[in-house]
């Protein structure tokens, strides 16, 4: 087989596994949550905020905030064309209706001046993203906010450890969702994080994702409302906490990974990767590039030739307004005839592998297999022979799978 390289995977140590082991052992009668209270703990203090409630998922967080906000039928909520489908879901969960936002050309968040033309007396919330890694322009975006009166949630499920104007992504907003999936940078296999610095806010969440009873009822299993269960388990907790300690380590691998792609594709004519503005700070979750039109290679044209090499590339997230899944929605053709940049950036996108356990050799052959491409683009829609690839192995097609 030719040699496997994943898109994404985690950074594993004898901490993580000597934490779980002690989870398995004693968190349980009076030890019950004792790693999820010190993960929520020190996570909200890394991030820089009062309170962390530790969650399922990130689109569990999600949900959580718009709830606890108050969001409910006929509201709209301004989100970014291009992320993952949770950050629109979630809206729809609460009969809301998102309303899609052009992104930026360089930093590929949404952009503040789309959010301000898209904001109608019916806005309740924006949901900017951080994409990749990059925080989205909190600064901007919390002035329009300010402005017409709505909230922020961000969705910084990807860019853990970055940073905007000196402020952590997650701490800038009225509540953030963090995301620790298998493909994030720190990881409990899945689970997410919600976070706010308002008290109000967080007695809401923490009463909604216990079955709507409060923590001051807790024994007394009276439940007041309909709500929902969104815990997570302290074998996760202590998986996560064990990764938070690391994750100065975690993102210097990020960084580290990021700084190999650009010494050997910064310069590279026709090629885009991840930016990072003035005054922001990049935690480099996924190496991503965009190809110039004039190229002539697309996502599915990449991603297709990698994959008879074993590479494991990740497509640029499709616009949402462009899914089956939100056809027929409110404003989708509006949003489909409007969303210039991110019909543009999309089909010519991809990440390219990004896992915390990746060799400067792995990135060595990817970058190699890249220029091969670019160099044949336009001339050959047939693959280049793997001996025109330095030290490719010479094997048959591989088995491509996912992690996380």
């Amino acid at each position: 087989m030719t040699e496997y390289i994943p898109y994404a995977g985690p950074s594993v140590s004898e901490l993580e596994v000597a934490y779980v082991a002690e989870a398995a052992r004693d968190a349980w009668y009076r030890g019950a949550y004792t790693f999820t209270r010190r993960f929520e703990q020190s996570f909200a203090d890394y991030v820089g905020v009062r309170h962390a409630i530790a969650v399922p998922h990130c689109t569990s967080a999600l949900h959580l905030a718009l709830l606890a906000l108050g969001i409910k039928e006929g509201d709209e909520v301004i989100v970014p064309e291009c992320s993952w489908i949770a950050s629109a879901a979630i809206i729809t969960y609460v009969g809301a209706q998102p309303v899609f936002a052009d992104i930026d050309p360089t930093t590929w968040c949404i952009s503040p001046e789309s959010i301000e033309r898209l904001v109608t007396p019916k806005t309740r919330a924006v949901i900017p993203v951080g994409l990749y890694g990059l925080p989205a322009d909190m600064p901007a975006i919390r002035k329009i906010a300010e402005k017409f009166k709505i909230h922020v949630i961000e969705d910084a499920a990807q860019s853990l450890g970055g940073k905007h104007s000196g402020k952590m992504s997650g701490s800038a907003a009225d509540v953030a969702a963090f995301s620790f999936g298998g493909t994030k940078t720190l990881t409990t296999g899945e689970g997410g994080m919600f976070v706010t610095d308002d008290e109000a806010i967080f007695e809401r969440a923490q009463f909604l994702r216990d079955h709507g009873r409060s923590r001051a009822n807790y024994k007394n299993f009276l439940n007041t409302e309909v709500a929902y269960k969104y815990r997570m388990s302290d074998l996760q907790a202590a998986f996560g906490l064990a990764q938070l300690e690391r994750i100065d380590e975690l993102l210097a691998k990020k960084r580290r990974i990021f700084e190999w792609y650009r010494m050997r594709l910064g310069d590279v004519p026709g090629l885009a990767l991840n930016a990072e503005p003035p005054e922001f700070v990049n935690s480099y979750w996924m190496t991503t590039v965009v190809l110039d039109p004039s190229i002539g290679l697309t996502t599915a044209d990449v991603r297709s030739r990698f994959e008879e090499y074993g590479l494991d590339v990740r497509p640029f997230f499709h616009p949402m307004s462009s899914l089956p899944a939100f056809a027929g929605y409110p404003k989708v053709e509006e949003a489909q005839k409007g969303n210039s940049v991110a019909y543009s950036i999309s089909p010519r996108a991809f990440n390219l592998p990004s896992a915390l356990e990746l060799s400067e050799a792995q990135v060595d052959r990817v970058c190699d297999l890249l220029k091969t491409f670019l160099k044949t683009a336009g001339r050959s829609s047939k693959l280049p022979s793997p001996s025109a690839i330095p030290d490719w192995p010479m094997t048959a097609r591989a088995k491509v799978r996912s992690v996380g």
